[in-house]
Parts: structure tokens; C-alpha cells; sequence
């Protein structure tokens, strides 16, 4: 098929006439639509190349109208702290770009590719975890779809820096004296939560401490954040020798082992310290402001309509934020003095 004569010449017509398919279909091959097998959309790829079609012709299509997703699970009392503001970063973002911006909370049983024919978006924004089978429904309409706060091989994300958020808050802990530090973890389903635990374990084992499983708690499945939490943290102060510190998944959480560990007469932090994840607006509401990794929620939300609006990837773009350990009064207290 190599026809290196007349490269820049190389129509949708030409493809069209070798692959033996319509117009229509080599432009909706070509722009990645929906509508087509993925056999036919290789064939015609295929075709295209070997012609030496110039796919800089190919115009990104204008994003005119976004959908954000955010799975059923998240929207929640609990969760609603963190992807509020995501979401209003997400709305500013497209505000000014002109784009009209809807918001779905969905489940995986919802009817979740019709839904998204009547929302007739060009592009998607998927907030949290999903699962890889609803993900794989969501790119099979051939729209643009970029993941925040989840990471997926083969798909666009953006994330904070999670794994250092885990390791800051650790050695923290540590680094004020704590010997014991335990862990309060979420579904480890979670990409956000596995990369916090890995960097809990990193900040121990550079410090030379064994990690002991049985300062790891994990919410039971099946209960709310704020039972699950609670029953963490008795799990952990049932212990023989029980933590001097916690490290917990997010600030609700926190925020509930503090109320826990208030109930059973402790002091925080004299007694136990506590550290949380995400910076919400209520972690300075607590018995004692909460030492927290700060995430900038809003402009993770900008991030992911920049990433979408900076087109079509072939091969996927990872974007990771920053964060920033915030000390508070869960902590330290005065006459405190870091060890190191």
C-alpha cells in the first residue's frame, strides 16, 4: 500500500477507496467517534499510515460541553468535603474556557451509558474511583476522558502526590518521637489509599522500624466512614500496646478516631497524636485542629479540564499535585520539641 509519492497529498478519499469503507467512517476512525468496531477503527488507522496520511490535518473538535463524574460512593457527608471544591475548581475552569459543565453521581448499575447519550457531552471527567469495567463503557463512546484522583493504565489522571502525603505524615510522626504509629486505612480498591499506605510503610522502613500488620486497621466493609472509623480505632487501642500516633486515610476519618480516643480518656496529642489527609474545611473544627496534608482541591479540578481540553493523548498523560504538610494541634503542643 505505500504510496510515498504524494504524501502530503493524502485525502480522506484516498483512505477511503484503499480500506474499502465510507468517508464517514475513515473520519470517524480518524477522530476516534463512536460508532465503529475497534477492528475497524485499527484497519483504518492502518490504512492511513501506510499512505502516509498527515494526522496533523486532523483538528482537535472543540470541547463545548464537559460531564463530571463522580461515583455514587463519594456522594456523601463524608466524602463531599473533598470533591466539592474539586468540582467548583472543575466549573471555574470550564467557565472560562465557555464551557457548559453537568455533574452526574452515578453507580454502575445506573444505565450509565444512556445517561451519558442524554448528557451528549464531548468530554468526561471521572472524579474517584470507578470501576475498570464502568471506565472501559465510559471510553467505548468514544469520548475524552480524563481521571482525577484515580490512576488506571492507559488512561489520562491527575493525582496528588499521594505516596509523599503518607510518607510526610509518617515521618512527622515520627520525627516528634512516636515509636508506635498505626494506620487507619479505606478500601484498598482505592488507588488514592493504596499509594498513602505504601507511603506510611516507606517512611517507616527508611527509619528503621519493622512495620507491625497489627497497627494497620482497615474500615470494615459494609459500614459508613463514621462507624468504620470508630471501629478502627478501638481496634487499634485494644492492643496489648497500642499506638502513640495514627496516621488515617483522610481527615473524616481522623476526625472521628479523635472523637474515639476522646471517649476512652485520652489525650490528643499528649497521650495519642493524630494526622489526617486532604485539608477540609472542618479539620481545624476538631477537639484540636488537625495535622493534615493540605491538597489544593480546586486547582485538581482545573487540572483535569486542562488536561481534557489539551486533547486526545496517545499515550496517556499522568499529572501529580503537590501537597504540603500543614502541623497543627493533633500533633505537637507547646514544649513539644522534635527528636531528631
Amino acid at each position: 500500500m505505500g504510496n510515498a509519492t504524494n504524501v502530503a497529498g493524502v485525502t480522506i478519499r484516498d483512505i477511503a477507496r484503499v480500506a474499502g469503507v465510507s468517508t464517514g467512517t475513515i473520519s470517524r476512525a480518524l477522530k476516534n467517534e463512536p460508532g465503529l468496531t475497534e477492528a475497524t477503527r485499527q484497519m483504518v488507522l492502518e490504512a492511513a499510515r501506510e499512505l502516509g496520511y498527515d494526522f496533523c490535518k486532523l483538528r482537535p473538535k472543540r470541547l463545548r460541553r464537559l460531564t463530571f463524574l463522580l461515583h455514587r460512593q463519594h456522594n456523601t457527608a463524608s466524602s463531599s468535603p473533598f470533591y466539592s471544591p474539586v468540582l467548583h475548581g472543575a466549573e471555574e475552569a470550564c467557565r472560562k474556557q465557555g464551557i457548559v459543565l453537568s455533574f452526574m453521581a452515578v453507580g454502575p448499575a445506573d444505565g450509565l451509558i444512556d445517561q451519558i447519550r442524554m448528557h451528549a457531552p464531548d468530554g468526561i471527567v471521572c472524579a474517584g474511583f470507578f470501576e475498570p469495567e464502568t471506565l472501559s463503557a465510559l471510553r467505548s463512546t468514544g469520548k475524552q476522558l480524563v481521571l482525577i484522583d484515580m490512576k488506571l493504565r492507559g488512561y489520562s489522571s491527575v493525582n496528588p502526590d499521594n505516596m509523599m502525603g503518607g510518607y510526610l505524615a509518617t515521618k512527622h510522626l515520627i520525627d516528634t518521637g512516636r515509636t508506635r504509629v498505626g494506620f487507619i486505612s479505606g478500601p484498598l480498591s482505592h488507588y488514592s489509599i493504596r499509594e498513602r499506605a505504601r507511603g506510611y510503610r516507606q517512611a517507616l522502613f527508611e527509619e528503621g522500624i519493622l512495620a507491625d500488620p497489627r497497627l494497620e486497621a482497615g474500615l470494615p466493609d459494609g459500614v459508613d466512614l463514621e462507624t468504620g472509623a470508630w471501629e478502627a480505632m478501638e481496634q487499634l487501642l485494644s492492643l496489648p500496646h497500642p499506638p502513640d500516633a495514627v496516621f488515617c486515610y483522610n481527615d473524616s476519618a481522623a476526625l472521628v478516631a479523635m472523637r474515639c480516643c476522646l471517649a476512652k480518656g485520652l489525650k490528643v496529642p499528649h497521650d495519642i497524636a493524630i494526622v489526617g489527609f486532604d485539608d477540609i474545611a472542618t479539620a481545624v473544627l476538631g477537639h484540636r485542629p488537625l495535622t493534615t496534608l493540605r491538597i489544593d482541591k480546586k486547582a485538581l479540578g482545573a487540572l483535569g479540564v486542562e488536561l481534557l481540553l489539551s486533547g486526545q493523548q496517545e499515550v496517556p498523560v499522568e499529572k501529580i499535585a503537590p501537597v504540603e504538610l500543614v502541623v497543627r494541634a493533633s500533633t505537637v503542643f507547646d514544649g513539644w520539641r522534635i527528636q531528631k
